[in-house]
């Protein structure tokens, strides 16, 4: 699988990857690249906390029994712009594109789609579940219960909550989507995976030990908590996304979560929503919408910054640039994610993908 420059990777050749992987733990074809294509376009997009390097998660739970590899994704409840999706315990991206792609139909037809989730698995970042519906003039937005708890309710210490990440989406006339995808804690667990597997150390204020302690080294996470934002608010919309969802949809939340990494043989009933809004059910056109929400965008970019401030930005700037670059010159995997992948295509029977 040979990509020309040895530090990067073909978008085709990581996807087809991929996809042979989870079809070696029984995957039907279509939807090992269905879930493969998403993973890859988390990382085309910068999400790379989210995207391949979940790999490992995903194939271990297939071959333990945790994850159905053969899931019937159904409708188990529905109303005119309301439906509940059970994925069956299935790889989380089915579920939830399946999802994404209901609410936008709802929307189209009766102005808004809300679609829940029960029955799912982790499903990647939500923003590739949000931008969809900005790029077509919708607003858009994506909730999930985290995979595993990692956060105590403020002033406690049992682990009750996760990062419960939250997106939206907005469309605008400029070359990018609003896009916010955003965890409740001050950092998501996926950073400090990723900041264990290169060893390096991190920031004080995203973890504290049982002690109270700042916590910097990323090996011992276990032995901590993750704060979330903003102190007790930050609490409080992590329980309003638990609720709405977890609860909403008959899926775990609080104590009912299993550790899908640790946990690789429970089903893990995750919970997620998924929301598109049609800007013309409230009497404005699409391209009304973008011009209007470009200009106020060119406000806040206009902003003169700080001293020894970067310039104003907004969530979801340079994305598309960047996304379209990556996709021309190819991913570029940090030496610690090479060593992974190359690891479990031995591990799998399948041919090293980063041949010299």
């Amino acid at each position: 699988m040979a990509d020309g420059a040895q530090d990067t990777v073909s978008v085709t050749s990581l996807s087809g990857f991929v996809a042979e992987a989870f079809r070696t733990q029984g995957v039907p074809a279509d939807d090992a690249a269905k879930v493969a294509a998403l993973m890859v376009e988390a990382d085309v997009f910068g999400y790379g906390t989210h995207g391949v390097f979940r790999l490992r998660q995903y194939l271990a739970r297939l071959r333990d029994g945790g994850c159905n590899p053969t899931p019937q994704v159904t409708v188990a409840h529905e109303t005119s712009a309301t439906a509940v999706i059970d994925g069956d315990n299935g790889l989380g991206h089915l579920a939830m594109s399946a999802a994404r792609d209901l609410a936008m139909t709802k929307a189209r037809e009766a102005g808004i789609g809300w679609v829940g989730v029960r029955r799912g698995n982790h499903a990647g970042p939500l923003a590739i579940y949000v931008r969809p519906q900005a790029e077509a003039g919708m607003i858009g937005m994506a909730a999930v219960v985290g995979s595993a708890n990692h956060v105590p309710p403020f002033g406690g210490t049992d682990l009750l909550l996760g990062t419960n990440p939250f997106a939206i989406s907005a469309p605008s006339a400029d070359a990018d989507p609003f896009v916010l995808d955003m965890a409740t804690t001050v950092a998501a667990m996926g950073k400090i995976k990723v900041l264990a597997q290169r060893g390096e150390l991190m920031p004080e204020g995203w973890m504290v030990g049982r002690d109270g302690a700042p916590l910097t080294d990323p090996a011992k996470r276990a032995d901590g908590f993750l704060l979330p934002i903003g102190g007790a608010k930050g609490f409080g919309l992590s329980v309003a996304i638990g609720l709405l969802a977890g609860v909403l949809n008959g899926a775990a939340f609080g104590s009912d979560v299993v550790e899908f990494t640790s946990d690789t043989t429970s089903e893990t009933n995750t919970g997620q929503f998924v929301m598109a809004l049609d800007v013309t059910a409230f009497g404005l056109s699409p391209d009304q919408f973008a011009d209007a929400a470009a200009r106020v965008f060119a406000e806040l970019r206009g902003s003169p910054p700080l001293p020894g401030h970067a310039p104003v930005r907004l969530p979801g700037d340079g994305k598309t640039a960047a996304a379209e670059a990556r996709r021309t010159a190819g991913l570029s995997l940090n030496p610690a994610l090479r060593k992974d992948l190359q690891a479990l295509a031995s591990d799998v029977g399948l041919p090293d993908p980063f041949p010299v």
